[in-house]
Order: structure tokens, then C-alpha cells, then sequence
């Protein structure tokens, strides 16, 4: 498992010592395993003397990666997705330059040479259970220079923020990542009747990293498109400032009071059933955040006295035509995400209830969608507007199949 996965990036690292660019143009996710990927990538190929060119991207749209591989020689590389779009990057690539996968969720192999696809799904890890996509950006980094040990405590920080604990206890890959950073003296680890809490020793003071995840969850989700994700990098490598505590504490106002008024709209009417799913759709309410937010309120909301434990939580919202940093697109697409009570997840768990990166990207592939980033237990895809209905049907048939 992990043996072979670092094998394949010792390969990789040998194509990227061989690539004739010394420029990366790195992809990466905007919660705070993404911010924590892209941070310890960006600290990692600078050492290795490489100029790094960040774009954060919500989702890797398939009209966003055409103009991404328009051109040829570069180094590109996907942080927390991308994984399961392998095949679709090879098509797009042709051998033409040099990329590197780094992801955690379901995926599927290369078949172009130059497209190293580094996801440990595909060496026998599960993703949403032994590593996330810091913990394989850390891996990577590490196997490219053991100095590189020292950013342990940032691949720690994604770990918890994905939330994705057994016994609430990290374990296999990111624990051992978190055990590193305890050895570094960079985190503590403190045991409590129901399990663990990690805490980051910082130069201001001991910090719990929930609530540094949360932080960084604030600033690159609710401020997508005013340069959130550059302060959550910023804030990954320095720590926090008085100027990320002010955009923090803006953003969690806006965030807070969309939320707020789209649960009163729930609760008076606007959640829909069908036999095995809830859902609705917040249209561009959550406007001026990004989309990343409709999993984080499907997350809020899951465990909501008004939410039936035994339906699936599926959440749409109006995707802007516009991605901070690449410039004006027309995808008139919607986004989706999903996510599941508590019971639903012990059913998933125990193979007793369809899991969300089976049931959606299935659905959405029927419709002609797109699927990349899904776990069992959270999932999103794109679809184009006016398919929302049709969607939800899908997944009717597919589970009543």
C-alpha cells in the first residue's frame, strides 16, 4: 500500500527532476485539506528551487482544464482532486506536459505517461479513512526531501479538518502523520473519554486544530472569490494575522446569516422528500461565497432535528460563471452536494446503504454531469441548470433498483 505509492512518487519526482521547467503551476482545493495541500506543496517545490503559480479551484471543470492544457511543457499539479478524472487529463494532455495528481478520493489509473496519478485509492488506501490529500502532499513532499519533514503538523491540519475519523481517532497514514508532528513537538495529542483532540503548539499559544480547520474552511470557502484561499495559504504557512482575523470575521457574519435564513426556509416548506432523499436548492442565495458552501450548510444541517436521519441530504447551488484567477467561463452548471445523518453512515459503513461516491457520480454520469471528488460519506458533481429534478430521479432508481 503506502510502499508502492511512495515508489510511483519516487518516479515521478524523477520526471520532475528531468522536466525541463522549473515553474509549477499548481491546482488546489479551497477547504482546509486543500489549503493545507496547496500550502505544503507551494513550501516544498520553492525549496526544491521551483517558482509556483497557485490557482485555487472550487472543482476542475472540464471547459477550466481545456484552457489549462492549452499550452505545452508545463508542470501542472492537482491537489485534493483530480483523481478520479485521470483518464479525462490524459485525453487532454497527450503527452504534452508534465502532471502530477495528488488526491485522495475515488480513482482511476493514467494511461498517458506523463500524468502520474498519485492517489493512494489506487494503492489500496482508503481516502476517506487513512489519508487525505495533506497527508499524500506531505508524503510527497517528504519523498522528495526529507527536510520536508517539518510541515507533519500542516498535513495534520487537513486530516482533521476532512473529519474523516474512526472512533474519533485519526488513523493508518494520517495518524502516523500526526505521530510525526508529536515528535516534532509541533502538536499535541490529548485523549478524552469518546477519543482524541489535536492540538497545534504555535507561537502564540496551544491552538485546537478544529478550530484552525474551521478558520481556514471560512476563509477559502465563504471567501472564494475575495482572495480567501491566498490568506488560508498564508495562514497555513505564518499562522494567523490581525488581517485574516478581520476577513475571518466578515466572512463568518455573511456566512452565518445566509445560513441562518436558508434553515427558516427549510423549515417553512422549502425542503423537498422523496423516498430516500431530501433535498433542495439555494439557487445563488449563498452569493458573494463559493460553492464549496452548500456542502459545508449540508454538513451543518445534517444532524438538524428537522432533517430525517434515514434520507440522503442533497443540496444544488448556482455555480458564478467565473474562476478567481483564470478569468470568465460559461458553464451554466449547477453544483450538488451531499451528505448523510449519522445512521446513514454506520449503514454505509456496515455495506448496508448505497454509498454516496457509488449512488451520485452514478446518477450524475446518467445525465451527463460531471463527477470527480466524491467519498462515501460526502460527494458533489456538477450538472447542467434545469437537470436538478432529473437528478434526484436518478438516484431514486438507482436506489429502489
Amino acid at each position: 500500500m503506502v510502499d508502492q505509492l511512495i515508489k510511483e512518487m519516487r518516479k515521478a519526482i524523477q520526471a520532475l527532476k528531468k522536466w525541463p521547467s522549473k515553474t509549477v503551476h499548481l491546482f488546489h482545493h479551497n477547504d482546509a485539506d486543500g489549503l493545507s495541500s496547496g500550502a505544503i506543496l507551494t513550501r516544498a517545490f520553492e525549496r526544491a528551487g521551483y517558482e509556483t503559480r497557485r490557482v485555487c479551484l472550487e472543482k476542475p471543470y472540464p471547459d477550466v482544464l481545456k484552457k489549462i492544457y492549452e499550452k505545452k511543457g508545463r508542470i501542472i499539479v492537482f491537489a485534493d482532486f483530480a483523481g478520479r478524472i485521470a483518464p479525462m487529463l490524459c485525453e487532454l494532455n497527450q503527452g504534452k506536459n508534465l502532471t502530477l495528481i495528488l488526491d485522495h478520493h475515488v480513482a482511476r489509473p493514467s494511461c498517458d505517461p506523463n500524468v502520474h496519478n498519485l492517489d493512494p485509492e489506487l494503492f489500496g488506501l482508503k481516502g476517506d479513512r487513512d489519508i487525505t490529500a495533506s497527508t499524500t502532499c506531505y508524503l510527497f513532499a517528504r519523498t522528495m526531501d526529507p527536510d520536508n519533514r517539518n510541515l507533519a503538523h500542516m498535513a495534520v491540519l487537513g486530516a482533521v479538518g476532512d473529519g474523516f475519523f474512526i472512533n474519533n481517532r485519526l488513523v493508518s497514514c494520517n495518524r502516523d502523520v500526526a505521530l510525526e508532528a508529536v515528535s516534532q513537538k509541533m502538536l499535541e495529542i490529548k485523549t478524552h473519554g469518546t477519543g482524541e483532540q489535536y492540538i497545534l503548539n504555535t507561537p502564540g499559544g496551544q491552538v485546537p486544530c478544529e478550530e484552525m480547520t474551521a478558520y481556514l474552511n471560512i476563509l477559502g470557502a465563504a471567501g472564494y472569490y475575495q482572495q480567501g484561499p491566498e490568506m488560508g495559504i498564508r495562514v497555513c504557512l505564518k499562522g494567523p494575522s490581525p488581517e485574516s482575523d478581520r476577513m475571518y470575521d466578515a466572512l463568518k457574519s455573511i456566512q452565518h446569516a445566509a445560513f441562518d435564513e436558508e434553515i427558516s426556509r427549510l423549515q417553512a416548506g422549502d425542503l423537498k422528500q422523496t423516498p430516500h432523499i431530501q433535498w433542495f436548492h439555494v439557487k445563488n442565495r449563498f452569493s458573494p461565497m463559493g460553492v464549496k458552501m452548500i456542502g459545508t450548510f449540508c454538513e451543518a444541517i445534517k444532524q438538524k432535528h428537522f432533517i430525517d436521519p434515514q434520507r440522503y441530504v442533497a443540496g444544488f447551488q448556482l455555480i458564478p460563471d467565473e474562476i478567481p484567477g483564470l478569468g470568465d467561463f460559461k458553464l451554466n452548471q449547477v453544483k450538488i452536494s451531499m451528505r448523510v445523518s449519522q445512521f446513514l453512515e454506520d449503514q454505509i459503513r456496515q455495506g448496508q446503504a448505497v454509498g454516496l461516491n457509488v449512488l451520485l457520480p452514478e446518477a450524475t454520469d446518467r445525465l451527463g454531469g460531471f463527477s470527480d471528488a466524491c467519498h462515501s460519506l460526502a460527494a458533489a458533481t456538477t450538472i447542467i441548470k434545469g437537470k436538478e429534478e432529473a437528478l434526484i430521479r436518478e438516484m431514486e432508481s438507482i436506489l429502489s433498483g
